[in-house]
């Protein structure tokens, strides 16, 4: 394992030498399945989207990625690794960029996450994407938009959707249960005070959500694993469907980046993430 490591880090470095990034590298590794780039679902520039598929004939299961980035910035382009491994192992993936802070703050970027999802429902069959339900799947602040989408009915509803479009959430290392704001600009992009409770994802919970797999790293001091803990307890308790997994070793970037091809010894991430889409559990109840 420390050998595999070396040998990862002594490859970006010479990549970083080269001026490539460690987001470049594995997106040069990654299989090119890109068939839509810069698809508009909403009139601000930042509301676009790609979408990648596998090709032959589908319909392949679909999959709607949100990246993080502390929901301050973030690209859709630096998460082609991931459009192109799941790709590559049979779905159809939308991948949208949304606005950040502090052109907005919450609740605008989830009203944005769930505008793309209603996109991905109306056009997921021109890119050989089953007609639903669909599963979201985030990072981080990303892995938060997902489990607000999953958990509090308001968001899909405001499209005209509901939970019963979703066949599973998959929230990597994301902060379900964070109060108090630690930093000025959370409360700026959180508050006022009064209000903070309804934007905890854990407090959403009703048993009734879509199925849950969450996957954190044990020593990610980013976002601590105790969100995904605290969140996975809260759902058993209500009687709903979810899958913790921790993972030893792994910190906040290696979580998501063990999808890359060059990383996948780091962690199952990629695995366990095609393993609960391609048999997900049954729901107990509806939306």
């Amino acid at each position: 394992m420390r050998l595999l490591r070396r040998s990862v880090l002594a490859l970006g470095s010479a990549f970083a030498a080269a001026g490539c990034s460690p987001v470049t590298i594995l997106n040069n590794l990654a299989p090119s399945r890109l068939v839509a780039d810069g698809v508009p679902y909403g009139p601000d520039p930042r509301q676009t989207l790609d979408v990648y598929a596998p090709g032959g004939a589908g319909p392949f299961p679909v999959v709607v990625f949100l990246y993080g980035g502390g929901w301050t910035s973030g690209d859709r382009a630096m998460y082609r690794f991931v459009g192109g491994a799941l790709a590559a192992r049979g779905f159809v993936v939308v991948v949208p960029d949304y606005r950040l802070f502090p052109t907005v703050r919450f609740p605008t970027f989830l009203q944005d996450n769930a505008t793309a999802l209603r996109w991905t429902r109306d056009h997921a069959a021109q890119y050989g994407g089953a007609p639903g339900p669909f599963f979201l799947m985030g990072h981080s602040a990303g892995a938060y938009n997902v489990a607000m989408l999953a958990l509090d009915p308001e968001w899909l509803a405001g499209v005209g959707m509901s939970r019963s479009d979703l066949r599973g959430a998959l929230g990597l290392a994301g902060p379900y249960d964070f109060l108090p704001l630690g930093t000025d600009e959370l409360r700026a992009i959180f508050g006022p005070q009064d209000q903070l409770a309804r934007t905890q994802p854990i407090n959403f919970v009703d048993g009734h959500a879509p199925p849950m797999l969450l996957l954190a790293g044990e020593t990610d001091t980013t976002v601590y694993p105790r969100n995904s803990i605290r969140l996975a307890d809260r759902i058993r308790s209500a009687g709903g469907i979810v899958d913790l997994k921790l993972y030893p070793g792994i910190q906040h970037e290696e979580i998501v980046g063990a999808i890359g091809t060059p990383l996948r010894f780091l962690a199952p991430t990629l695995q366990d993430c095609v393993d609960f889409m391609r048999h997900p559990p049954v729901a107990p109840g509806g939306a």
